[in-house]
Formats: structure tokens, C-alpha cells, sequence
């Protein structure tokens, strides 16, 4: 029987990812803060858990990646490209707020909306934004490390609009060098986007070598779509 560790108060350091349960299950407690977050996503961990529970920290094996060059653009998704206006890194807090709008249940819980939002003011955190009208309609926002992006979440008040930003963001990452973009757990609706399962071993692997790369810190402000 595999026993879950539990996090030290005193340290950001995490157990190997290997060691998690079948489930996926690397740790539990600790907190939220950047630090944390930082060190947590260096070894392919990230939180996930519901709102009155404690803190689980995951690393599911089979993984969810997109390679930026194999993203799926469907005639109808082309023609959607059209439609919005999109911008990056002009609204973090809405896109992480209006993502946590959208579930009923939600890992986003205050402390995490705040964390994410200091990593976006650190360079590391970044949002991409789908506008109609003038409108935030959609986007979705993760975590810029190396050569690598943690895709956290996504919403969409119309249709396309969180599938444009992926394609924008795929499109980023092409322009950035980025290795790939993880998507955590296996996802139906990635997979027809493109998005392909992997070993967790060969995540490991690949995520070392993204981090090897010096990456594209601080605001995106140079993207023009």
C-alpha cells in the first residue's frame, strides 16, 4: 500500500513524482504560495483538489500533452480564428476569475487566484484572451517555465472562443521555442485538438530537458495577432 505523503509547512520541497499513488497522487497539505507553485511544476507536479478538501498535489501518469505543431484546426475552427479579437496578458485576474466562475466544483480557490496572479506580476503566469465586441468571451491561463507551459485552465461563454486561444497559444509557443504544452490529465476535447497521452517517465524526461532552455520570462507584450 502506497502512503501519501504529507508536505512540511517549512519546505517547498516535494517527494519524487514517481513515488505517487496509482491514482496519481504525489502529496497533500502544504500551501499555495508562488514558491511552492514554482517548485511544485519543476517536477512535473501541479494542485488539483476540491474546495473544502485539503491540498492534493498530482502527477498522473498517463499525461495530456499538445505539441505546438500538431494542434488540429478544424474548417469551421479556421473561420472561428476570424471572429474574436485576441490578446495576451492584458487580464489575468478575469481569465483565472471567470475560470472559476464557470465550475460549479474548482481547484480555484482564492488563495490560488491570488498565488497565480503574483506569478503573473513575476513574469511566469500568463493569459490568453478571446474578445467579442469588446467582451472578454474566453481564454485560458497557465505557467511559462523553460521551454515548457502548463496549461491550468480554460473557459468559454461562446463557442471557439477557449479553442482560439489555444490555437494562439500554440502559435506562441511556436514563436518561443516552447517543447510542448502540458495539459495534465487525459481530456477527450484535447485529444480531438491534437493533444496525445504520454508515459509519465517520458514527461519527466522531456520536462528536464524543457527546463534546460532559458525561456520567455516576464509579460508576453510583444504577441500581436
Amino acid at each position: 500500500m502506497i502512503i501519501v505523503p504529507k508536505l512540511s509547512p517549512y519546505s517547498h520541497s516535494f517527494p519524487d513524482p514517481r513515488l505517487a499513488s496509482p491514482e496519481g497522487i504525489v502529496a497533500y497539505g502544504g500551501d499555495l504560495h508562488p514558491q511552492r507553485l514554482l517548485a511544485a511544476y519543476k517536477r512535473g507536479i501541479f494542485p488539483w483538489f476540491n474546495e473544502e478538501d485539503p491540498i492534493l498535489w498530482w502527477s498522473p501518469d498517463p499525461r495530456l500533452v499538445l505539441f505546438p505543431d500538431q494542434i488540429k484546426i478544424s474548417r469551421s475552427l479556421k473561420k472561428s480564428l476570424k471572429k474574436f479579437e485576441v490578446r495576451v496578458d492584458t487580464d489575468f485576474r478575469g481569465v483565472i476569475t471567470k475560470c472559476r466562475e464557470v465550475r460549479e466544483e474548482t481547484w480555484i480557490v482564492p488563495e490560488l487566484i491570488e498565488a497565480f496572479c503574483e506569478l503573473h506580476e513575476m513574469g511566469f503566469a500568463h493569459s490568453i484572451e478571446t474578445y467579442r465586441d469588446g467582451e472578454l468571451v474566453g481564454g485560458l491561463y497557465g505557467l511559462s517555465l523553460g521551454g515548457a507551459f502548463f496549461g491550468e485552465s480554460m473557459f468559454s461563454l461562446v463557442s471557439d472562443a477557449s479553442k482560439v486561444a489555444l490555437v494562439r497559444l500554440c502559435d506562441i509557443a511556436k514563436k518561443y521555442d516552447f517543447d510542448f504544452i502540458d495539459c495534465q490529465v487525459p481530456s477527450a476535447h484535447l485529444k480531438r485538438l491534437g493533444a496525445l497521452e504520454m508515459a509519465r517517465e517520458e514527461f519527466l524526461h522531456r520536462l528536464e530537458k524543457a527546463l534546460e532552455k532559458s525561456g520567455k520570462y516576464g509579460k508576453w507584450e510583444d504577441i500581436c495577432f
